[in-house]
């Protein structure tokens, strides 16, 4: 496949990396200037001679074929006393190494980026990675054969073969990457292949930077239900229906450029000798919790089909759903560790920022080596904010103990829902789950079964209903 030309344009988050390229060539992290130069051999002998031998490592099967024939034929026009063939093996000898000697002394400064469209996907779909090479040198490259490190659960490595590249000029290729696996996958480095005209020498150098592209969990997008009681998740009733009627609060602030003159406090302005004015009290953000049960013996399979992956993604799902719906969201797992934020004082925040460093966390979560959700448990009971508004939990499967133990989550929340992401464990058995899920039923949960198959969407609305006929009650 061929690059070829393209006019200019922007390269907002592409990132630069120059490359010494084979031979001589030179790299720079952008045209400009100020680049340094890569591998001035003439300036260090002993780095000129390691060069040349990786040059003559660099001969092809053809050049390799060519070198072992004119050597044989030299040697038998030695023995049987044969000038003309003893020409040709000098010919045959010296072609390869003087392909090896003009790739080696070629001079070039190239320098290369990369961007990425988008940079953070969704698993089971396509990014497009988009490669670019400038020739910022005078004179002319040869064929080059440009080729990107990609891990292999992205897909096979992209190979390019570039065609003369003038000076000052560009060439722009780009491939797409896949992957059905969450995770951080580096891309890079860049790799640049020069060849003579004969094909007797190829030599590969390395650019030195790279990109990584983060796969996050898939999003479904949740029906707008209202969960029964996730008001609540504003603080008191009595304190939120104040705040949105507008009643001040009793500490005044200082006279602001703009404020209406009706909001004077006067006993204030008396007291302090300047304009005084009461401030309006701002409602408590909607808060909630998001419980993620990591633990490796809680979940049966693997792969992105597996009763882990759904719940992965369906906690993605839901922080996701409920930021765009308002809220302050945290994720939560069985280890302890929050986001965003380390100790947990992390509701509120860019909506937008939030929404990224959850999918970020999600993208690279892992199974722990956790036996139960204590420390979850010691987080929620840490909290010293108040009640913890709205919690929503995705579990594996859970015994006798741990069931006890989420159910008394419940105590610190103001309505709980939980997503069960495996049926039944084949070590427990469906008995133990179904006393699990009467046990949290029990205690104030509203307690679904999902897992792979099951629609998210639909378990939502039927939390939603289940809510309601718990209120109605």
């Amino acid at each position: 496949m061929s690059g070829g030309h393209s006019p200019a344009s922007g390269q907002a988050g592409a990132r630069g990396q120059g490359a010494g390229v084979p031979g001589r060539i030179q790299g720079q992290d952008r045209p400009g200037p100020d680049s340094g130069q890569v591998s001035p051999g003439a300036q260090d002998p002993g780095r000129h001679k390691s060069s040349l031998r990786t040059a003559l490592g660099g001969l092809t099967t053809r050049g390799r074929s060519f070198l072992a024939a004119g050597v044989a034929a030299a040697i038998c026009a030695y023995i049987l006393g044969q000038a003309d063939l003893l020409r040709v093996g000098m010919l045959l000898a010296a072609l390869p190494l003087v392909c090896v000697l003009v790739l080696h002394r070629t001079r070039y400064r190239v320098a290369g980026s990369r961007r990425l469209a988008p940079a953070r996907v969704p698993a089971r779909s396509e990014s497009r990675v988009h490669l670019r090479v400038d020739n910022v040198s005078r004179l002319p490259t040869g064929l080059l054969m440009l080729q990107d490190r990609v891990p292999y659960v992205l897909g096979p490595r992209p190979r390019f073969v570039l065609d003369r590249v003038e000076p000052g000029g560009r060439r722009e290729v780009s491939y797409r990457v896949r992957s059905d696996l969450r995770g951080r996958f580096p891309l890079g480095p860049l790799q640049l292949r020069l060849t003579d005209p004969f094909g007797m020498c190829e030599l590969t150098r390395s650019f030195s930077a790279y990109d990584t592209l983060t796969v996050v969990p898939q999003v479904e997008p949740l029906p707008p239900v209202r969960l029964a009681g996730e008001t609540s998740g504003y603080g008191d009733g009595r304190q939120r229906s104040l705040a949105l009627a507008g009643d001040d609060d009793v500490i005044p602030r200082g006279y602001r450029h703009g404020d209406d003159l009706r909001r004077v406090h006067w006993r204030s302005t008396a007291r302090y000798g300047e304009l005084m004015v009461r401030r309006e009290e701002q409602p408590q953000k909607a808060r909630c919790t998001v419980l993620l049960d990591t633990r490796r013996g809680a979940y049966t399979g693997s792969g992105p089909d597996s009763p882990f992956e759904w719940a992965v993604s369906g906690a993605a799902s839901v922080c996701l759903h409920l930021l765009e719906r308002g809220y302050a969201v945290r994720l939560l797992t069985d280890t302890g560790a929050m986001a965003p934020g380390p100790d947990g004082a992390s509701f509120g925040g860019d909506s937008s920022d939030t929404a990224g460093l959850l999918l970020d966390t999600l993208a690279v979560v892992e199974h722990s080596a956790e036996h139960g959700l204590a420390r979850a448990h010691d987080v929620l009971r840490g909290n010293t904010t108040g009640r913890e508004g709205l919690l929503i939990a995705f579990v594996g499967d859970l015994d006798e103990d741990q069931a006890a133990l989420i159910a008394r989550m419940r105590q610190r929340t103001n309505r709980a829902v939980a997503f069960a992401a495996q049926a039944a464990h084949p070590g427990l058995g469906p008995e133990t789950y179904e006393a699990a899920m009467r046990a949290l039923a029990e205690s104030g949960w509203t307690a679904l079964p999902g897992g792979p198959g099951t629609s998210l969407p639909a378990l939502w609305r039927d939390a939603d209903n289940a809510v309601v006929k718990g209120l109605d009650r």
